[in-house]
């Protein structure tokens, strides 16, 4: 396994595990961890959300290249969910704190997991040759 791999196996775990820590992060740091006005339902449907791609992320960290596709997911949907809450974040002042916590957080973890991911793999995957 290539130094590149390994990292790539670190980072899965180590996010799968801070997916798993969101619930203790919204109690530890309620406001850059929760939108006010509370809205519980919600915050136990996201937690819910992440708890789970926690523990796929921490699956697929035993053999990345069999979860391409999970980890190019959590990419793209960690900088979509980041950059939708930067803009309410900017938008509304009160919710500015997100820009020091849950913002950045998923920007980082795209960041890592991009520039860590396999690239050649996905590319024969659309091309169809993998």
């Amino acid at each position: 396994m290539d130094e590149s791999h390994r990292y790539l196996r670190i980072a899965l775990v180590v996010v799968g595990i801070a997916f798993l820590l969101i619930y203790p992060l919204t109690r530890i740091w309620p406001a850059s961890w929760l939108w006010q006005p509370r809205q519980y339902e919600y915050e136990q449907m996201i937690i819910g959300i992440y708890a789970t791609l926690g523990i796929f992320l921490l699956w697929a960290s035993r053999k990345p290249e069999a979860h391409l596709s999970l980890i190019w997911f959590t990419v793209w949907s960690s900088i979509v969910h980041g950059v939708i809450m930067a803009v309410h974040a900017v938008i509304d002042p009160a919710e500015r704190v997100h820009l020091l916590g849950d913002v950045p957080a998923l920007i980082l973890v795209a960041i890592v997991l991009g520039l860590l991911a396999p690239r050649k793999v996905i590319a024969d995957a659309v091309r169809g040759t993998a």
